[in-house]
């Protein structure tokens, strides 16, 4: 462990709650205060030094404790680090109920249901019908537990002999045969870094209202003080208000306290420590401790911003990061305990963050997009550069972080739109976007009382005229990390699962229907960007797709690519080296980098096929030849495209893509396999919002999405002969939320209203809620023919598994961990 915000004093940084006991509630009233609540380590003070996180009474700002912090548990008991997730949810396996059975219906939009096979078929009506004794159950137990197993395969997530005991009860587990009970999940942490205060509220939430609520630790950390002119007052009062730059960013944090404060205890007012400890780059910062929820940290960074979206500030980590200034200055707002000023070169803003990184060892770290793009017409940013230099600060510190600190848990990165969200389809139901304007307003502090006490004023007036900005109250998108096919079966039913881990792919596999998961097992190569497309060549081998990010000697080498490997043979857990395919982009500077994540399918004639969206928003593709080397990037036109594209294959072996626009979906055929694709065709489907998944099923190519301003999820199939023609539209429903959907078999599922993952099992079957937050997207695949398999990576950056039989009355298993809780990593 590196000396991360070493200053006058040092700490054990093994001091973790899950790994010893937290000592009791001590004297000082600032952030050693409230170690017996966090998950953090507390640093301790050498002796006859100063305290690192202390202030002087006299000038640090705390409010009066409202109550004992020790709690009822006294000071000597040690904290359980379950304690911040309700309990109900973190220390049992999440069942669904068992739901009633849904009439046999066909034309099902989402596939015909298979007729019941033979005898699986008239014992599951022979369970569902009178049951035998409870006298003779106890003899036949296992031999019909076997029975349903090899007919249905619904709960082959256990292993060997475990099924049998365990299969008594299927839809829980059997506690009478001694089977230890799973342990509970790791709550995760959640870190996330953000260029100025408010970019959270509009681009993160309400997945940070999400995690405040369900009691994971969340730390926001603020690059620069978002200072801006100084002026605090609305378009009104705006050309007679006085500048007062710190005072401005005062009134931010305070505005933000308040947001914070409102989402975690319902009241804006709850008091906060804010205390000043020296950073790992040398300058220092604030932290700020909720008192009545003190998991809920906010560290301040307060860097100079640079004060345009889109012109020239060198003065700016846009500047810094390019090496137009060799050192940023610091902007401290009126109110901080910070008192000294410092700057940072670009190493030690990095530095600066991987000790932040280091002090909180999170397992979710939330960034906005490195890559945003340029406007066409324009070519000004699609995002302020504060936003991207700063997730690119970020992507430079994860690094840094995953490769020099080995005693640290496993960590996932989640990339965030920005302004490009007010130019797309509204993603959060009526609800939802109520909730996140009304946090907003406490933020832009409407009704003008000065409940923080404060001369600077207690939120930002210069957004109280529009609290939602350019409609981004109504949306929340993802820019990585929103493929449905990273999990995928092999002919011998075995499962793999590859996702975004410590920027390697991290791989798990179990082999066959019941053998003993591995993993995670990291892929060799870095700078791997959230997100992984897998598709099984005609072969049997699974190839895994993504793209790498690559920062070169200079600044404007920075450089994004897709890159692939595929295993070295059938079923083996050897896989060949990163090989990459480029980018479609001729300099950084052109676009950003602004490429997406590939979709890769296989035609009928085995031919493989790779297709991005770049960053003049129409798609380009590259195609395996017959002997294995790549064709160029072609261009395959459209415009307006956003988000990345989804690809299948129809039933004729005819490959067809589909992408998203600020108004509907286009696509591509090709017209028979092994011919190129055909020429971009309008869909005629309503307008989207962003993720699209594609199926071939049902003779065609079968796309899931969902309606703008609901959350709804619709399908429609799409036909590839004579051309692309759309039939099938239906809105299947669902509990709001937003982000990607999976589908295989009878099995839908994607994040609900909440934040935690939904499922329905066949039409007609009710939605079900999972307590399981995670991050990105969910996968899930067939399993044979017979069996869905269904897998997401929580907040804790562990993998969790489910499986259902592919039948109408069929219903989710309990969700299982796979590997150990996510502990720090080996060197």
């Amino acid at each position: 462990m590196s000396d991360s915000w070493q200053g006058p004093g040092t700490w054990d940084p093994q001091a973790w709650p899950s790994e010893q006991p937290v000592q009791g509630y001590e004297a000082h009233q600032g952030y050693e205060g409230y170690r017996e609540h966090q998950p953090y380590p507390a640093p301790q003070p050498q002796q006859g030094q100063p305290h690192p996180y202390s202030y002087p009474h006299s000038q640090i700002h705390q409010a009066p404790p409202q109550a004992d912090l020790a709690g009822p548990a006294g000071p000597a008991d040690p904290v359980d680090p379950l304690a911040l997730a309700d309990p109900a949810e973190a220390r049992e396996p999440v069942e669904a109920p068992e739901a009633p059975e849904a009439a046999e219906a066909t034309g099902s939009p989402r596939r015909a249901r298979r007729p019941a096979r033979g005898k699986g078929g008239s014992r599951g009506g022979a369970r569902g019908g009178a049951r035998p004794r409870r006298r003779r159950r106890s003899g036949l137990v296992k031999f019909v537990a076997f029975c349903v197993v090899a007919a249905s395969g619904s709960l082959l997530l256990f292993r060997g002999d475990e099924l049998l005991d365990r299969l008594g009860s299927p839809t829980a587990p059997d506690k009478a045969a001694g089977t230890p009970a799973p342990e509970p999940p790791d709550p995760g942490r959640v870190l996330q870094v953000i260029a100025h205060p408010d970019d959270d509220l509009y681009f993160m939430n309400p997945d940070l209202r999400y995690s405040i609520s369900a009691g994971h630790p969340v730390t926001s950390v603020y690059l620069t003080s978002g200072e801006a002119d100084g002026i605090n007052a609305g378009s009104a009062k705006a050309a007679t208000t006085k500048p007062d730059k710190a005072a401005y960013a005062e009134a931010r944090q305070n505005g933000i306290r308040a947001a914070y404060a409102k989402m975690a205890t319902g009241d804006r007012g709850s008091p906060w420590t804010r205390t000043v400890v020296p950073t790992k780059g040398g300058g220092h910062a604030e932290v700020d401790v909720l008192v009545a929820k003190p998991q809920v940290n906010l560290v301040w960074l307060q860097l100079r911003e640079a004060g345009t979206v889109y012109d020239t500030a060198p003065d700016s980590l846009h500047g810094l990061w390019d090496g137009k200034v060799a050192r940023l200055d610091s902007m401290l707002a009126s109110g901080t305990p910070v008192q000294q000023k410092f700057s940072y070169t670009k190493d030690q803003v990095v530095q600066t963050l991987v000790g932040v990184l280091e002090q909180y060892r999170p397992t979710t770290v939330r960034s906005q997009d490195p890559t945003p793009g340029r406007h066409p017409d324009t070519k000004r940013y699609t995002d302020h550069q504060d936003h991207f230099y700063g997730a690119r600060f970020v992507q430079m510190a994860t690094a840094a972080y995953a490769k020099d600190v080995a005693d640290r848990p496993h960590f996932a990165v989640q990339n965030y739109s920005g302004y490009i969200n007010g130019s797309l389809p509204s993603t959060l139901d009526p609800d939802e976007a109520k909730e996140k304007l009304d946090i907003l307003g406490t933020y832009a502090w409407l009704d003008r009382e000065n409940h923080c006490n404060s001369p600077a004023g207690c939120g930002d007036l210069k957004v109280s005229d529009q609290p939602g900005g350019n409609r981004w109250s109504d949306s929340i998108n993802y820019t990585r990390g929103t493929s449905t096919s990273w999990l995928t079966s092999d002919a011998e039913h075995g499962l793999w699962a590859f996702k975004v881990l410590d920027g390697q792919v991290a791989l798990w596999h179990r082999p066959g229907l019941v053998g003993r998961w591995k993993g995670p097992d990291l892929l060799p190569g870095t700078g791997m960007d959230p997100g992984v497309s897998t598709v099984t060549l005609a072969d049997g081998r699974i190839a895994a797709f993504g793209t790498r990010t690559t920062f070169g000697a200079k600044p404007t080498d920075y450089k994004r690519e897709v890159v692939y490997v595929v295993q070295k043979q059938p079923g083996a857990e050897e896989f060949t080296e990163w090989q990459s395919l480029g980018t479609p982009e001729t300099a950084d500077e052109t676009w950003t980098s602004d490429i997406s994540a590939p979709a890769v399918s296989v035609d009928g004639t085995g031919q493989l096929a790779a297709y991005v969206r770049d960053g003049a928003y129409s798609l380009r593709g590259r195609v395996q030849r017959a002997d294995g080397s790549w064709g160029p990037w072609e261009k395959y036109g459209g415009t307006d495209l956003h988000g990345s594209p989804a690809t299948a294959t129809d039933g004729a072996g005819r490959r067809m893509v589909f992408c998203a626009t600020s108004k509907s979906v286009v696509g591509w055929v090709q017209p028979k396999p092994g011919a190129p694709l055909g020429q971009v065709t309008a869909t005629g489907l309503p307008d989207t919002t962003l993720p699209l998944t594609a199926d071939g099923r049902e003779g065609g190519v079968r796309l899931w999405f969902r309606k703008p301003g609901s959350g709804n999820v619709r399908t429609a199939l799409i036909t590839g002969e004579g051309g692309l023609k759309v039939s099938q539209m239906t809105d299947l429903g669902g509990l709001q939320g937003f982000g990607s959907v999976t589908a295989s078999g009878h099995v839908l599922a994607g994040r609900t209203a909440g934040g935690q993952l939904g499922s329905e099992a066949g039409p007609g079957r009710p939605w079900e809620r999972s307590p399981l937050m995670f991050v990105g997207a969910p996968s899930s695949t067939m399993t044979g023919k017979s069996l869905v398999s269904l897998a997401v990576v929580g907040l804790d950056a562990r993998l969790y598994v489910t499986s259902s039989a592919d039948a109408p009355n069929a219903h989710l298993a309990p969700w299982q961990p796979v590997g150990p809780r996510n502990a720090p990593a080996s060197p």
